[in-house]
């Protein structure tokens, strides 16, 4: 069977061969290294889970390599109101994603290269792949000051993070996957994973942060296909494989089946805010209404992403009890999100006293209600 019938020509860029291939899954040993064409965050995840739930890494390495348009990932347990400017994403049509493996959140872009090394459990070496990597970083720039810390991150001069790290280990497969800054938007990245929201209380797994720097920034000559093609070589070498690279197209059903599945399930709001561990908000709106200062007090407790107990205190001649009674009720149950309250908001409006002072309260309100956010 040839794969991906659009792709038929072979592409050769340095010493590595880059060409789509026979169906990948009839090589039962040895090394791989698998491309994908796609650059969307949830098809290259998905990717991601079909090779470790389908593929027999038994006698198998893989290697996987992905690039994604602009996109925020956060770890399995971890809370994207505690990580990252969900405002601000919204505004620039960045992507937010839920990884399955654990650690700290991280901003991708197409100056940010992704590696998966796949391999069978016993085998799980993260120290090892890092290595492989500095080493073929080496081979092409050898002025480059780069090395693996205890932590398992990439250091470029010492002081630097150029690559964090996490993994998912399976009962007898496991994956190791990192990042590699090579020409990232650095204010885009600075600005989107700096939360703004306050009074968040949680178990959840914080990130830590880190000076970055782009390798671009040490050698202006280098290109993301250069840093991957010396990266797959080096694999390539270490694994005694041929210098080939498989791409995939991560929505062919025909090569990966239920692909499709998998990734609707990781762009799911169930899956990307519903599984955020509990947490509750606390914190006091200071609204600015006809040059007075309105303080409102505001208790919520989170659960699989929906707003489990609502507590909004506000002065009595201010907003009726009874209408802001209504309010809290019809925020208890739904969605922990800024487009969910604002609807349920327009309509409680609806059934409102037709009295313009009050509309505009209320929506004063409401609109302060979903910045938190």
């Amino acid at each position: 069977m040839v794969l991906w019938s659009s792709l038929k020509s072979c592409l050769q860029l340095s010493c590595i061969l880059k060409t789509p291939k026979a169906d990948f899954r009839s090589t039962t040993s040895g090394g791989l290294i698998i491309q994908s064409i796609s650059n969307d965050i949830y098809q290259n995840l998905a990717v991601e889970d079909w090779i470790h739930d389908h593929m027999n890494l038994e006698n198998r390495q893989v290697l996987f390599l992905w690039r994604n348009s602009p996109a925020v990932v956060i770890g399995r347990h971890q809370n994207p109101w505690q990580e990252c400017n969900l405002r601000l994403m919204r505004q620039k049509n960045i992507k937010l994603a839920r990884r399955r493996s654990g650690g700290g959140t991280v901003y991708h872009d197409l100056g940010n290269i992704n590696l998966t090394f796949f391999t069978a459990r016993k085998k799980y070496e993260r120290m090892e792949n890092l290595k492989l990597i500095v080493k073929a970083l080496k081979a092409l720039c050898p002025q480059l000051d780069v090395h693996v810390t205890d932590r398992y991150d990439i250091l470029l001069d010492r002081q630097f993070k150029i690559s964090g790290t996490a993994a998912k280990l399976g009962r007898t497969t496991a994956y190791h996957h990192c990042t590699l800054l090579c020409n990232a938007d650095k204010f885009v990245l600075s600005s989107v994973l700096k939360t703004p929201y306050k009074g968040i209380k949680s178990n959840a797994t914080p990130s830590v942060p880190a000076s970055v720097k782009n390798l671009f920034e040490e050698d202006p000559s280098l290109t993301c296909e250069m840093l991957l093609d010396a990266i797959a070589e080096e694999y390539a070498t270490q694994h005694q494989i041929d210098h080939h690279i498989t791409l995939v197209n991560p929505a062919d059903e025909t090569v990966l089946p239920g692909i499709s599945n998998k990734t609707k399930e990781l762009q799911a709001w169930e899956w990307v805010y519903g599984k955020t561990p509990k947490f509750s908000v606390s914190t006091c709106l200071n609204m600015v209404y006809k040059d007075s200062v309105i303080d409102v007090k505001v208790d919520l407790d989170v659960k699989h992403g929906r707003i489990e107990v609502c507590n909004i205190d506000l002065p009595e001649q201010w907003l009726p009890p009874a209408l802001c009674s209504k309010l809290v009720n019809s925020f208890t149950g739904s969605k922990f999100c800024p487009n969910e309250i604002t609807t349920l908001a327009t309509t409680l409006l609806r059934v409102c006293p037709q009295d313009d002072e009050m509309h505009s309260r209320w929506n004063l309100l409401c609109e302060n209600m979903t910045r938190l956010m």
